[in-house]
């Protein structure tokens, strides 16, 4: 076989006996313009001659078809709208997860991550709130973090504390103002 009919028919079998397997050695650039002209890619041609390939080769010896070339066509068409159904199953499928995972404004797709410097802004204020927590007097500490962090009640807060609902609750405002003063500088 000569080098450039290789390039327009790059499988080459040794002799298949198979009449389907030889029409498609016959009309294989037939069938990937034939591909490309309905699918509007080339690479996405060479795909779907490939896989058709893999079917007739794969396929157990049946009777002689009539017209081997119309058979292979209708087997070639059947795999585009196969492929166009897996396509379209798989963009449902795409569209369905992002409707569930996205938000959406005005009808553009809105990111719920916050920008990076953002993050990073957040990150240390909490750091620079867990260290002005840290240097608040021990009962101030505990009632605040017991109401604040933990979501006691004052009544529970106080009930722990062993101290009075008026005395959690002077605490922990004597807590926010030292924190917000703290925090503000």
């Amino acid at each position: 076989m000569a080098v450039a009919d290789r390039r327009a028919n790059p499988i080459v079998t040794d002799g298949d006996a198979d009449p389907l397997v030889r029409t498609y050695l016959e009309k294989r650039a037939n069938l990937v313009r034939f591909f490309a002209a309905r699918c509007g890619s080339p690479a996405a041609a060479e795909d779907l001659a490939q896989e058709l390939y893999l079917k007739l080769a794969a396929r157990p010896a049946g009777p002689e078809a009539d017209n081997p070339t119309a058979l292979i066509y209708r087997i070639a068409l059947n795999l585009m709208l196969d492929r166009a159904r897996g396509d379209a199953r798989a963009a449902a499928r795409d569209a369905d997860w992002r409707a569930a995972h996205r938000t959406a404004v005005a009808g553009e797709e809105v990111a719920e991550d916050a920008p990076a410097d953002e993050a990073v802004a957040s990150r240390q204020r909490l750091r620079q709130l867990v260290v002005a927590v840290a240097g608040l007097p021990p009962q101030m500490k505990r009632a605040f973090t017991l109401h604040k962090l933990d979501g006691l009640s004052h009544a529970e807060t106080a009930q722990v504390m062993g101290i009075s609902v008026k005395s959690v609750e002077k605490h922990i405002s004597a807590a926010l103002k030292a924190l917000t003063g703290r925090l503000a500088r």
